[in-house]
């Protein structure tokens, strides 16, 4: 039974976004730098003949970069994803990926037109079968190939500059492993040198943007090969813990009884094997991670150096981040002050707002905790604490997002490292998406987070309550005021009129008190917000 519903799943996978399409992953596609393949639906390329999209030339941002990467045509991220592909298909209204075969986030229905919010819960919220349900999806994604995409095993010119394609399959959780190996590995510059200042997805604007794709993403793939479409990613909200209170048998594994560093043999977890974790041996090589297997996941929580991260995030740490009002600031990378980008992620003092890189707060704090492979960047993938982690940063720039309501200007369009401006597209994915795209409220993305949500009002009569018990409170005020000022109105009409009847007429040197018809019109009126 388990098998026949294993074949049926693998039926009904369909394109989501990714890395490499595997239709684009052969000769022709990269000599010809053209990857625009057939929609499904008509046979088009990107479904151009029902209107879906065309096939275009890619549109590179001009804007300049900053210093932290001083190379020129050395590194394949370079102008992504220019070096592979310089066309692609450019989907209309609310259609996506690539052959626009997809909705955009936040959109379903057969011409995509429908709108839709999800939640993500509290991982601790979910009832027994949800949450079983959550990790049986996990383990499912580890064991079954990814049908539309695959990932490459060497750079482009060990492919011969596309004439010698070196690519691999790769079950879909670890595609998404080394989705993030491959945005934050180091540059190979030959020989033995390579270049370590460098990150597609950290240390810059982008990190927050960036980890929002890889978990909208992540969270439809899951619905793919589920065909569970209500699916979303549960969140763990680590504020104040006191240890890693998901790192148990019933949740994401607990301690081996032996071995602290592994996990226990009664997790379905313990079996996982990593990849994508040695990243001196591949820079030794001038090699990319293949991924192949490495070993198990590796944690040990809470054993962690103490002089780095001394505790977990508190709230306070949390409000205090909140409270900051400039997004990013200065160089814009980890040395970055009062910056809510770089205190968030974890580069900052969350007390101060200072960048301080030899300590580990919020984001970085719960990497550093987690004692193992959480705990190296291009790896930290492996772990499924990842994406419940991520998923609760995420809760965070989206309160700040709600707190602050920044206009797109405010996301730095130049001098940002390197792929990180505004129009940048965001390595590796492809279809593409640049980051200014994903700096804006979760819900026009078809999300929202339980914890965040407003309660919705039971009736027009609960609207209008505060302020009828407001109006009972001041109504004596309003008929006294109202008596007060007829009075008033009285006594100056009078007075008028007395003096109007004494005068009997208008000297031509007093100014009537009422402007003519003619001149009122030519005065135009200002209001100030």
């Amino acid at each position: 039974m388990l098998l026949f519903a294993l074949a049926f799943l693998l039926v009904i996978l369909q394109p989501s976004a990714g890395q490499f399409p595997r239709v684009c992953a052969n000769v022709q596609s990269l000599l010809s730098k053209e990857c625009c393949p057939p929609w499904d639906g008509d046979g088009s390329p990107c479904g151009e003949l029902s209107s879906r999209g065309s096939c275009q030339n890619i549109l590179l941002s001009q804007a300049p970069l900053g210093p932290q990467f001083p190379f020129s045509g050395v590194d394949d991220r370079e102008d992504w994803p220019s070096v592979f592909y310089n066309r692609t298909c450019r989907c209309e209204g609310n259609f996506m990926g690539f052959s626009c075969g997809e909705c955009k986030f936040g959109f379903s229905g057969l011409n995509c037109t429908e709108r839709q919010v999800k939640t993500r819960r509290n991982i601790f919220q979910l009832t027994a079968s949800e949450k079983n349900k959550f990790l049986a999806y996990l383990n499912l994604a580890k064991n079954i190939p990814s049908q539309d995409y695959v990932i490459a095993t060497g750079t482009y010119s060990q492919m011969n500059n596309g004439s010698n394609p070196m690519f691999r399959d790769i079950n879909v959780y670890d595609l998404f492993v080394w989705m993030h190996y491959y945005a934050s590995r180091d540059t190979l510059l030959g020989g033995s040198n390579v270049w370590r200042d460098i990150d597609f997805a950290h240390e810059a604007p982008g990190f927050l943007p960036w980890h929002r794709v890889f978990l909208l993403i992540w969270e439809r793939q899951i619905q793919r090969i589920t065909g569970d479409e209500n699916f979303t990613i549960p969140y763990w909200d680590w504020r104040d813990a006191e240890d890693c209170e998901v790192c148990n048998d019933e949740y994401m594994g607990g301690r081996h009884p032996t071995n602290p560093n592994l996990l226990s043999p009664a997790s379905i977890f313990s079996s996982w094997q990593v990849i994508c974790t040695r990243s001196e041996e591949y820079n030794s090589q001038q090699a990319l991670c293949s991924a192949t297997s490495e070993g198990p996941i590796r944690r040990n929580p809470g054993n962690n150096d103490k002089s780095r991260t001394p505790r977990l995030p508190s709230s306070a740490d949390v409000e205090f981040c909140l409270s900051l009002t400039q997004y990013e600031s200065g160089p814009m990378d980890k040395m970055a002050n009062y910056s809510f980008r770089n205190t968030l992620e974890g580069f900052a003092d969350p007390q101060t707002a200072i960048s301080n890189p030899a300590q580990s707060g919020l984001h970085n704090a719960l990497h550093i905790y987690m004692n193992g492979s959480m705990s190296q960047v291009q790896g930290s993938a492996n772990d499924p604490i990842f994406v419940l982690h991520h998923a609760f940063v995420d809760s965070i720039f989206e309160r700040w997002l709600r707190r602050h309501r920044p206009m797109l200007e405010v996301y730095p369009a130049a001098n940002a490292p390197i792929g990180h401006n505004r129009e940048n597209y965001m390595v590796p994915f492809i279809p593409l998406y640049r980051n200014g795209e994903f700096f804006k409220p979760s819900r026009e993305l078809g999300y929202d987070y339980e914890y965040l949500q407003e309660p919705a009002l039971q009736s027009f009569q609960d609207f209008l309550t505060p302020y009828l018990q407001q109006a009972r409170q001041i109504w004596p005020w309003l008929v006294g005021a109202a008596v007060f000022g007829g009075i008033v109105s009285a006594v100056l009409t009078g007075l008028i009129r007395a003096c109007r009847k004494k005068k009997g007429g208008t000297s031509s040197e007093i100014q009537p008190l009422l402007i003519e018809s003619e001149d009122y019109n030519n005065i135009s009126y200002q209001s100030n917000f």
